[in-house]
């Protein structure tokens, strides 16, 4: 599930939105009202039940490869993301939609690389939501290693030690970590 040329995507679990206004995100730095969503690199960060915590790897310029086999590991393809144990039933049976958004009144977000894409005014979306479906098959076959772990600081810590490229989503829903 990716947007297609001129689109962004917006991944929600209610399917019954009509219109996107900004809001001033609950975990955001910022006071600055946006609408958000992801482009098609973003979007495998959001194929995930909403608060689940996840933290993902892969391979970017400068990977090294020392390090692409150590954090992603043999035949684990060049992305890996990562969950815990307690959040894998909940990724099995989420109903998950993605509403398509025209990417025009979307700019980037994030330093030094772009996290996401926003928007300061209200977005109508393309048409209705589109269920998003089984979450674990779309990562196979977007060739994304799916990793269930019983605790993610050890393998965030070595991620983000590392060369790789990354990305920690709803961090603070993880479980805490080991003593």
């Amino acid at each position: 599930m990716r947007p297609r040329p001129g689109e962004v995507l917006h991944f929600s679990e209610d399917p019954t939105l009509t219109l996107f206004h900004p809001h001033v995100a609950a975990t955001s730095r910022g006071s600055e009202a946006y609408v958000w969503a992801v482009d098609a690199a973003r979007a495998p960060g959001y194929w995930f039940p909403r608060a689940c915590p996840r933290a993902m790897a892969w391979a970017v310029p400068g990977t090294t490869e020392d390090d692409l086999l150590r954090i992603v590991g043999p035949g684990g393809g060049r992305r890996v993301h990562a969950i815990e144990y307690g959040w894998l039933e909940r990724l099995r049976t989420v109903r998950l939609f993605a509403y398509r958004l025209p990417a025009g009144p979307f700019r980037p977000i994030g330093e030094p690389v772009p996290h996401a894409v926003v928007a300061t005014r209200s977005v109508h979306p393309l048409g209705p939501p589109e269920p998003v479906g089984d979450l674990l098959a779309l990562h196979r076959d977007a060739g994304i290693q799916l990793r269930v772990l019983d605790n993610l600081w050890e393998f965030w810590e070595a991620v983000t030690a590392s060369t790789l490229g990354f990305s920690g989503i709803r961090l603070r829903n993880a479980r805490p970590r080991p003593a």
